[in-house]
């Protein structure tokens, strides 16, 4: 396994794959790894010659400064994970000097409306800063291919329309979403759960599922109510959000209309730890 903590000694390492047009499948990650990222990495390293995977708590996504403070981060057991998984992984794993210099600061970008709802709303300049270590990492790597978890759906949207705005050349590929054993979505915040707030934090997938089943038959309006009304019941639960939306705009839906996918989208509080999860609705 090859482990890079400056961006200099990895971009002379690659130089030589790039030149020899070997497929480069790219993971990136904020640490914490699960079964969720160890399987975006299983796919990087059956599709492409070389899989590089980054390890970067990116300090300008966060708008709340004690979530950023408090992120898992577990370089050594993830180092472990990865090793075990195939010896020929490069592991890039920086410091935010080596990334960002003295002076983290996000660049702005325009994701055509993309940035503005759900995440976007509610977490002001998440985006621009998921943008920029994106396109960071992107410049650096040069991959082949790049992986994503579809759990953050909105997210693949927006790197997907950041490659096709600045003309990167790269394939955005999202895969399935991973799930614990309660069909809780994996997450690395799922670590800062007490064991009795993972088992209760099954009613988010168990939402989305009544969500779904609803869709074909009841309208926008009572699914709405009904989702409110079960998030009421469970106090320990504090609901940020939940909408049904375009799967390309991601602008909400009014009126469902024939030939469009839809997907539900919920944001959720357990005692401070923010947990989101979507599911497909055709």
């Amino acid at each position: 396994m090859y482990i890079f903590y400056g961006k200099a000694p990895l971009i002379a390492h690659l130089k030589p794959i790039i030149s020899a047009n070997s497929t480069i499948g790219f993971v990136p990650t904020m640490g914490a790894l699960h079964a969720g990222h160890l399987a975006l990495i299983k796919q990087s390293l059956n599709e492409n010659k070389v899989t590089v995977v980054s390890i970067f708590v990116n300090p300008t996504q966060f708008n709340n400064p004690e979530d950023l403070a408090k992120y898992p981060r577990t370089l050594d057991a993830d180092i472990q994970k990865i090793s075990d998984l195939s010896s020929e992984i490069i592991l890039y794993a920086p410091s935010v000097e080596d990334v960002y210099g003295k002076n983290p600061k996000s660049e702005t970008f325009d994701f055509d409306g993309l940035e503005n709802v759900m995440e976007g709303k509610f977490r002001p300049g998440h985006f621009n800063g998921v943008g920029t270590i994106v396109k960071c990492l992107f410049e650096i790597i040069q991959p082949t291919n790049a992986y994503f978890g579809e759990k953050d759906f909105q997210q693949l949207q927006i790197v997907k329309k950041l490659v096709a705005k600045n003309q990167i050349p790269v394939t955005i590929i999202g895969c399935p979403i991973a799930r614990e054993h309660n069909q809780l979505a994996m997450s690395s915040r799922n670590e800062r759960l007490s064991v009795q707030e993972r088992e209760k934090a099954s009613i988010i997938y168990q939402t989305l599922l009544e969500a779904k089943e609803k869709f074909g038959k009841e309208d926008l309006e009572t699914i709405y109510q009904s989702v409110q009304q079960t998030f009421e019941n469970n106090p320990i639960f504090n609901l940020e959000y939940f909408t049904i939306a375009d799967e390309e705009t991601l602008l909400p839906c009014l009126k469902k209309e024939k030939n469009k996918n839809y997907r539900a989208f919920i944001a959720v509080f357990v005692n401070n730890i923010r947990l989101i999860d979507t599911i497909s609705l055709n």
